[in-house]
Parts: structure tokens; sequence; C-alpha cells
């Protein structure tokens, strides 16, 4: 019987077709900008933790697996209630900005799986808000140290997250609510401080006004007995000389003089 090659290329080619049909959404894939892979071999050497795919057309072998991550900046919003320090209960609106650090996702994939927002990320965030939220009061939150829980909330998700391969940018408390009643108490007693200082303002102002005045009060004085001790007849006769004659060498006054005075200076009459 003679072999036909012919026939053998066909029965061939149909094969391949037939395997690029079952396998080929397997075999040939495209990684997006943005994205990352993680490959998982089965039947060798298992999850690939080392070697990371990038963007751009992979082809794999139609038995392992490439698990795909989203590598660009991610955005959570939680609502939650907590507890302050003297157990009042806090609702807090929560939003974090993260990613899965790029050459760690093989890590990520091995501990959390692609599922790592909800086993991993939500549940720190949580955690951290309500270990903070716990070491202070509700006044505390909610107005005198909140720049103070808020960075401390910031820290500590930062820490926890950043050693299970996720980059946190940022964690933002964008409200926080209390009941009514502790609300008007906290917002009242602020403003009592708020009055309280600024008549404390007012009074050191005045003290200090009084303070100046009472000082240049006791300089004009001291200056006037200085003045008075030093001034003696021939001190008087000699400044009445210099001012008589000033004013006779202006071109405005016209100058008459009539006698002497009793002090012996000339008198001065008329002027323009």
């Amino acid at each position: 019987m003679k072999f036909n090659f012919k026939s053998s290329y066909i029965i061939i080619g149909v094969i391949a077709l037939i395997v690029l049909l079952l396998f080929g959404g397997r075999m040939f894939l495209i990684i997006e900008a943005g994205e990352r892979g993680v490959i998982f071999r089965p039947y060798t050497t298992g999850l690939d933790k080392e070697n990371i795919y990038g963007e751009g057309f992979h082809v794999i072998a139609p038995w392992n697996e490439m698990y795909i991550y989203n590598v660009r900046e991610q955005q959570r919003e939680e609502t939650m209630d907590v507890l302050d320090k003297n157990g009042l209960s806090i609702n807090t609106d929560v939003t974090v900005r993260f990613n899965p650090s790029y050459d760690k996702i093989g890590f990520l994939h091995e501990q959390f799986g692609v599922n790592f927002i909800n086993v991993l990320v939500i549940p720190e965030v949580r955690s951290s808000v309500r270990q903070v939220a716990g070491r202070y009061t509700a006044e505390e939150i909610y107005s005198t140290k909140r720049a103070e829980v808020e960075q401390a909330i910031i820290t500590e998700t930062r820490q926890t997250l950043g050693e299970n391969f996720i980059d946190m940018k940022a964690l933002l408390i964008r409200s926080i609510n209390l009941p009514p009643q502790i609300k008007g108490a906290i917002e009242a007693k602020l403003q009592q401080e708020q009055e309280s200082l600024a008549y404390e303002y007012r009074l050191t102002k005045e003290t200090a006004e009084a303070e100046r005045r009472r000082i240049e009060a006791e300089g004009i004085a001291n200056y006037n007995r200085i003045i008075n001790a030093s001034l003696t007849d021939k001190i008087l006769k000699q400044r009445g000389i210099e001012a008589t004659t000033s004013l006779a060498e202006s071109p405005n006054s016209k100058v008459i003089v009539i006698g002497s005075g009793e002090d012996g200076l000339p008198l001065i009459l008329g002027g323009n």
C-alpha cells in the first residue's frame, strides 16, 4: 500500500486546527497596558514567582495558566463604624488608593490570589482605622487631633500593605459622622473655647497697651524732672536770646525793639 503524504499533511493540518480551536484561547494571550502576568505550570515548576510577564503578546503551553493582574493605581471607598477610646460609635468614610507591586505579583498571587483587594486591602484598611480610632476620643477624632489620627492610619496601613506586596499611594478620611447630640456638644465646647481664647487675647492686648502707656508716662515725667532740675536763669536767658535772634532774622517778621524786659531781653513787636 502506497503511503499518501498529501493525506498525512491534511490530517496534521486538521489536528493542528482542532488544537488551535480548542486551546488557542489558552495558548495565545495579550497582556494590556497597565497589566502584568504570572504563570502557573502545574506539571513542572508550579507557580513562577520570580518571572513576571509584561505588556504585549505571549504564547504559553495550553496546560499552563497565566494570571493577569491590573497594576494600575486603584481606588476603593469604604464606610465603616468604629469605636472611640470611650466606646462611642463613630461612622467614618475612608478612601484608599493603591496598586500591586509590579515585580511582586507572584508572591501576592501565592498568598492572596486575584481577589487580593477583598482578601487583603479592604480588611487591612478597616483594621487599621479601627485600631487607631480606639486610641482617641470622639472629640479628638472629630476636631482637635484629626490630622494626627489620619496620619497614624496612613502610616500603619501603608506598613501592613507594604509587607504584603501592595503600594499604598494615599488614604483619606472623607468624613467623620457622630451622633447628633455628641456632635452638638463637641461643637458647643469648641465654640466656647474659641470665645475664651478671643477674650484672653483682648485682655492680653489691653494689658500690654496699659503697660505701654504707664511706661510712656513715667518716661515723660522723668524727662520733665530732669529738664526742670537742669534749667537755670542763665540757660533760660541764653535760650531767649537765641529765639529772639532767630525771630529777628526771619524775613516774615518786622522787629521793633522797645526798651528791654524784666529779664534783660529785648521786646519784639509786630510781624507779618
